[in-house]
């Protein structure tokens, strides 16, 4: 099976709450840059810059929740195919059983027809395999 989706939503978990860490962090320095009683052409120029840095904190948060985000449509993708390559391989494998069942209730030296005679010559891909999606079977 592919993707461990469990893990990868708590890795955007993460990344959520360290963007708005970094947010909370960026509101924090300008608050203290603001606080400090020093006063003068230094002291603004102190100000001013822990106001840039302070922007590119809240860009370093946009970009956490970003990547929260692109992880997040991705995993649902991830579990959307891994849905498909289930119900695929269920139909499969329901296909398979009945084309088996037709083959034992046939009379003796009764061939198989040809959608039968695929199906039962049908080598499956290992469960939960990417190959799924691609399977070609009469009635899939």
């Amino acid at each position: 099976m592919y993707g461990d989706t469990a893990a990868g939503r708590r890795r955007a978990a993460q990344l959520r709450e360290q963007g708005g860490d970094v947010r909370a962090l960026a509101a924090r320095l300008v608050s203290q840059a603001e606080a400090v009683p020093w006063r003068g052409k230094a002291a603004e120029a102190m100000r001013e810059r822990v106001k840039e840095r302070a922007a590119h904190l809240r860009a370093a948060a946009i970009q956490h929740e970003t990547a929260a985000e692109s992880l997040g449509r991705h995993l649902l993708e991830v579990d959307a195919l891994k849905e498909a390559i289930e119900v695929r391989a269920h139909k499969a494998q329901a296909l398979v059983e009945d084309a088996r069942t037709r083959a034992s209730e046939a009379a003796p030296g009764t061939e198989p027809d040809a959608a039968d005679g695929v199906l039962l010559a049908f080598d499956p891909p290992p469960a939960g395999h990417r190959d799924w999606l691609t399977v070609e079977l009469p009635g899939l």
